[in-house]
């Protein structure tokens, strides 16, 4: 074999790579591979070795290649940050040079990812001092270091990163940039979706003192959040004081003040706010009367909720589901029935679509009046028209079976909730078993609420009252009084019936000394006795032949208040 077939056939077999020596060698021949990558695998291109070689000063030279196209930038990047080599790891200068290129060439998209990628990455661990110089040193062009900063505020806040947040509002206000309000809005949001609310207004007020133009969006944010926080005045006194700005509230501010108040019935404070409104000539919308009806319902004037309904529609202002919604749901609550169907076909009339809340509203009231017939050609509608059965209209028709003794009926529609993958919760059990105890299938009821103890399902004062009360039906006066305790001690607290069931069971046995017991502790606990407390211990009274004592107890009822039957 000749000397020139022999080198030829070793470097075949063994071929040799030359590894440039310096980073700008090595920069540029990665450089000349992502100049004309192929689209499909851009970084295949790529020999190995270069990539053995790489630094974070080789990685800056290549990103800031101007002849290196911006998507084979962002490849190179991708596949640096998820590389698990650690060698290969990028730095902040690397990621703070492509963001600016980024900017430059438009793609805002791209370099949002990216500052989210700063933004959650702990590896990255840099003050802003030194994000800023960076940012100043690659963006070069004033305009874009002020949209690389806004951007970056915004993501901050987006992450809840606030502190590093706050820190760029502070670079900025101090180096003389123009923050934009609609930046500070998305920090504000934030902050209110995450109940950083304190801080909120801290932040507000560094706002307002740096200059920023304050809109009546940023303003209704804050008041909102004091509102929710139960610092009703306080919200009402900022938003005087930026009216006294030049800062007018509008008709969504006033509705939040006026929703604070009306959820604490201060209806007189709501009042002044119709007031000034009226001064300010803000015209209510539908957001407005539906707040003012709510107020009229919680308070007792039923008439006046009916008057405000009357005059939205004398004003032409159309109503919407959610005024529906809640005068149907009123009226129900308040057995006017007609009203509320009244007003369930005035909507359809009207156009607007029930909603589930509102057909659960209208079902109830069904249930409630014992046209469970008529509830059920309802909740077939309602899925004729693709709105889904909730769990609450469940429970609705469930009870409405169990108080007209159709049990079997009310189990069926069980096993149809959990065929659509809703699980029946503390409610849907207490319903079944009331009814199971209604139609005296009391050992079926315990099974039915001890499974649901053992599936961990937290049990209410509803749970225990029926356990308790299938207890002593039993006879089983220690598993009773046990399940007592154990409210008493662990919760939840015993109510009115919880107490008045344990006082007819010891007023029947005799126990009558143990029975007033009962009632003195339910007075102690701020629980006062109804009728039917004083009933069963007149009856106990009676069985046992103390019939002054049984006296006493029901001449107790009408100094209550009580009705004697």
């Amino acid at each position: 074999m000749s000397s020139q077939r022999f080198f030829q056939t070793v470097k075949k077999v063994f071929p040799t790579t030359h590894i440039p020596k310096s980073n700008q060698e090595i920069a540029h021949l990665i450089s000349k591979s992502l100049i004309k990558p192929d689209p499909a695998q851009p970084l295949l291109q790529i020999p190995p070795s270069l990539l053995s070689n790489l630094n974070p000063h080789i990685t800056h030279l290549v990103l800031s290649n101007p002849q290196v196209p911006i998507e084979s930038c962002l490849h190179f990047f991708n596949f640096l940050y998820t590389n698990p080599n650690p060698s290969l790891k990028l730095n902040l200068q690397s990621l703070i040079m492509l963001v600016c290129r980024l900017f430059k060439a438009r793609k805002f998209t791209q370099a949002n990812n990216l500052l989210n990628k700063l933004a959650i990455a702990d590896n990255f661990g840099h003050p802003f001092s030194d994000i800023a110089s960076l940012v100043a040193q690659d963006g070069k062009e004033p305009k874009i270091v002020v949209k690389v900063y806004d951007m970056l505020f915004r993501v901050y806040a987006d992450n809840q990163r606030f502190k590093e947040g706050l820190e760029v509002f502070e670079y900025m206000k101090n180096s003389g940039f123009e923050i934009d309000e609609r930046s500070c809005i998305v920090y504000l949001l934030a902050s209110k979706r995450h109940d950083h609310v304190e801080p909120l207004f801290d932040f507000f007020r560094r706002m307002v003192d740096s200059g920023i133009g304050i809109t009546v969006y940023s303003l209704t944010i804050v008041i909102n959040s004091m509102c929710k926080m139960g610092r009703v005045d306080e919200a009402r006194e900022l938003m005087n004081e930026m009216a006294g700005g030049g800062v007018k509230p509008n008709v969504y501010t006033y509705n939040t003040l006026i929703d604070a108040y009306v959820k604490i019935l201060d209806l007189g404070r709501v009042k002044e706010i119709l007031i000034a409104m009226e001064k300010e000539e803000v015209a209510y919308n539908v957001a407005t009367y539906t707040l003012l009806i709510q107020g009229c319902f919680s308070s007792g004037k039923i008439e006046d909720a009916e008057r405000v309904f009357e005059e939205m529609r004398d004003k032409g202002i159309a109503g919407d589901v959610h005024v529906y919604n809640l005068l149907i749901s009123w009226n129900n609550r308040l057995g006017n029935m007609i009203k509320a169907f009244e007003l369930f076909d005035e909507l359809s009339e009207r156009g607007i679509v029930p909603n589930a809340h509102i057909y659960g509203a209208v079902i109830h009231g069904l249930c409630k009046a014992g046209q469970i017939d008529a509830a059920k050609d309802l909740l077939n509608e309602m899925q004729s028209k693709g709105i889904d059965v909730n769990q609450v209209i469940f429970n609705t028709l469930m009870d409405g079976y169990c108080k007209k003794w159709m049990i079997d009926e009310a189990f069926r529609l069980k096993f149809v909730m959990e065929k659509k993958g809703l699980e029946p919760d503390v409610f849907a059990n207490n319903i079944i078993a009331t009814g199971l105890c209604i139609s005296n299938r009391h050992e079926e009821a315990k099974r039915l609420l001890c499974r649901m103890m053992n599936e961990g399902i937290a049990l209410n004062s509803v749970t225990f009252t029926t356990l308790i009360d299938i207890y002593y039906k039993e006879g089983n006066f220690v598993e009773a009084l046990r399940l007592f305790g154990k409210m008493k001690e662990e919760g939840p607290i015993p109510n009115i019936v919880t107490f008045n069931a344990l006082t007819d069971e010891y007023s029947k046995k005799g126990k009558l000394n143990e029975a007033h017991k009962l009632r003195d502790e339910m007075k102690e606990k701020g629980l006062m006795p109804d009728v039917y407390t004083y009933t069963s211990l007149a009856h106990g009274e009676c069985i046992f032949g103390t019939v002054d004592q049984a006296m006493n107890c029901s001449m107790k009822c009408p100094l209550k208040g009580w009705f004697q039957t």
